[in-house]
């Protein structure tokens, strides 16, 4: 048959639409892996005291226990993207689950802060896989006008997440008299907070064995009537045809994915895309969202407030947090990415310059910073809609841009790089914050991302690239 006969066929074909049921079901098990690193990154925030206590450890030691997790998730995403394009990203998912498992149980059950930091690193590798791995999946079986909204579910599922974990946090404190008060079966109630994790951790592995492998990693495998299969279940038999051919034009024919494809082949430096990534991952930790999410107990404790009235703050910045994600999510593929990236950066630069100065004006009584009632409710306020700002842009479209901005060939390897220089930023950003707390205050810190919230803006507009609407296998890099 001729082209111009193809072309005529194909013409006569009418447009198959969607499959959107099944997308949307497949979207939302992948995104239970985001739930999950979102409860495991958020439930260490009520323990802070429970470990203090059981472990007899000061500021540092506390600390290390806190951001160890952060280690494995920068090596579980190097692993991952890698991983990914040799076993399969639905594999890699499986993988994380059993490890979310083995990680809730083992934090709660563990006797000395070795043990402790040995079963936080293990979810942190589940949750460094999980970071890159779902929206990766998202993204290769979604259609590209609504691919930036079920990406986003990602980061619905993660504040989801953070939230439910302060929710439980509070809920059991609150019933049990404190965090490190002995509570069901003689353990104290920090182990429980652990604990609930394993209820949504034993879903995600039984729900992913419902799910199929990515199309595009089957190609890439070269099984080609399995990929056929499930984009045909995805899009249609005559799209799914059509999207085999587009798939594997866009990879090299010598090779297999690998991490040398990071590596332009003309100008034998790392590609410009891949930098963009890297700063895109860097920048979304640098402006301390994490020291909310990780340390907001002990940040609001810090400056006057109860434990109960700190965890029931954090509660508040949890359901703020969900409800700027789902305008998000309905705005992300009619605005586009980077001007949700700008307005993020701008609002976060005020709103964190708003809380360095409310600090300023404290004065330290036994330890604690003490405000007055005015500047103690402009620090609530502007941390609460700095939040907003964040999981309106950077939260959100950060993980949606990493799942979507690299070329089929470098995907899996661009998410592992990008992924580990996330996590080991927010490693950075996590093991210093209780010494900056000791050295140079509250309005130090804030200080600090602040700055780095004004140099994001720069950045964005200067550095990336606009991908709404953009097919997969058209992301030039």
């Amino acid at each position: 048959m001729t082209e111009t006969a193809d072309s005529a066929e194909s013409a006569s074909v009418p447009a198959e639409a969607p499959n959107m049921g099944y997308i949307l079901a497949i979207a939302i098990v992948a995104t239970i892996g985001g739930f999950l690193f979102g409860y495991d990154s958020g439930v260490i925030n009520g323990t802070v005291d429970g470990l203090q206590t059981a472990f007899n450890s000061e500021a540092i030691g506390t600390g290390w226990n806190v951001a160890s997790m952060l280690l494995g998730c920068a090596v579980g995403a190097l692993i991952a993207g890698r991983a990914a394009d040799i076993f399969g990203r639905r594999t890699l998912l499986v993988v994380a689950a059993v490890f979310f498992i083995i990680s809730a149980f083992g934090s709660g059950i563990a006797g000395g802060s070795t043990e402790f930091v040995v079963y936080r690193l293990l979810g942190g590798l589940a949750v460094g896989a999980a970071s890159v791995m779902a929206p990766a999946y998202i993204a290769e079986i979604a259609p590209a006008s609504i691919r930036g909204r079920l990406a986003t579910i990602q980061q619905i599922a993660i504040i989801a997440g953070l939230f439910f974990s302060f929710l439980s946090n509070y809920l059991l404190a609150q019933t049990a008299g404190g965090s490190t008060v002995e509570f069901w079966l003689g353990f104290e109630t920090w182990r429980w907070m652990f604990w609930m994790e394993l209820v949504p951790a034993i879903i995600f592995l039984i729900a992913l064995f419902s799910i199929p492998e990515s199309p595009r990693f089957l190609v890439f495998k070269k099984k080609t009537e399995r990929a056929t299969s499930v984009l045909s279940k995805l899009f249609g038999p005559v799209t799914a045809k059509r999207k085999v051919g587009e798939i594997q034009a866009s990879l090299v024919d010598d090779h297999q994915p690998s991490l040398r494809d990071l590596i332009s082949p003309i100008t034998k430096k790392i590609r410009p895309i891949v930098w963009v990534g890297i700063g895109l991952a860097s920048f979304q930790q640098l402006v301390g969202i994490n020291i909310i999410f990780y340390y907001g107990a002990v940040l609001w404790q810090a400056a006057g407030f109860t434990e109960s009235d700190a965890l029931l703050t954090n509660v508040l910045s949890g359901a703020l947090s969900i409800g700027s994600v789902i305008v998000a999510l309905l705005v992300i593929d009619k605005l586009g990415r980077k001007p949700m990236l700008v307005i993020g950066s701008i609002g976060m630069a005020i709103t964190l310059g708003l809380c360095a100065f409310a600090f300023s004006t404290g004065e330290l009584i036994d330890g604690s910073l003490s405000l007055s009632d005015n500047m103690a409710l402009l620090a609530l306020v502007a941390a609460n809609i700095y939040v907003m700002f964040f999981n309106f842009s950077w939260g959100p479209v950060m993980w949606v841009m990493l799942g979507e901005m690299f070329p089929n060939q470098i995907r899996g390897s661009g998410l592992a790089v990008a992924g580990l220089f996330q996590w080991g930023t927010n490693f950075l950003i996590s093991i210093t914050f209780l010494s900056l707390l000791g050295t140079i205050g509250l309005a130090g810190a804030y200080g600090i991302y602040t700055v780095f919230a004004v140099l994001s803006i720069w950045f964005v507009i200067k550095m990336v690239r606009e991908t709404r609407g953009k097919e997969l296998e058209d992301m030039e890099g």
